[in-house]
């Protein structure tokens, strides 16, 4: 319960200080944080909690998902094109998939 709280509020910082650009903070800056690290712990939790249940090969697509989504998302905040954005999280994504397959195939009986 603690490592997702943790991500949580450090992806939301992170999200907040990248919209932030060197400006003042703003409320929306403040909404922007809680919404998208709340979404993110959330989502961490509820992948731990059903990730047993998963065959390794779901499992690792929803984990590289999960890391793609969040990571492309966080690159779209420094206004580079939708497209670098998607290609970012993509590659991270994938590298993610692969990571985690083999870490899930090398560990299960």
């Amino acid at each position: 319960m603690g490592i997702p709280l943790v991500l949580g509020i450090v992806y939301g910082a992170y999200a907040a200080y990248i919209a932030r650009g060197g400006g003042p903070a703003s409320y929306g800056q403040l909404a922007l944080a809680l919404v998208s690290g709340a979404l993110l712990a959330l989502l961490i939790l509820g992948l731990l909690r059903v990730q047993h249940s998963l065959p390794r090969e779901p499992r690792a697509a929803a984990w590289g998902a999960l890391v793609g989504c969040a990571m492309g998302f966080l690159y779209s905040l420094t206004g580079h094109s939708v497209l670098l954005s998607s290609g970012i999280g993509l590659a991270l994504g994938v590298g993610t998939v692969i990571i985690t397959f083999y870490a899930f195939y090398m560990h299960e009986p």
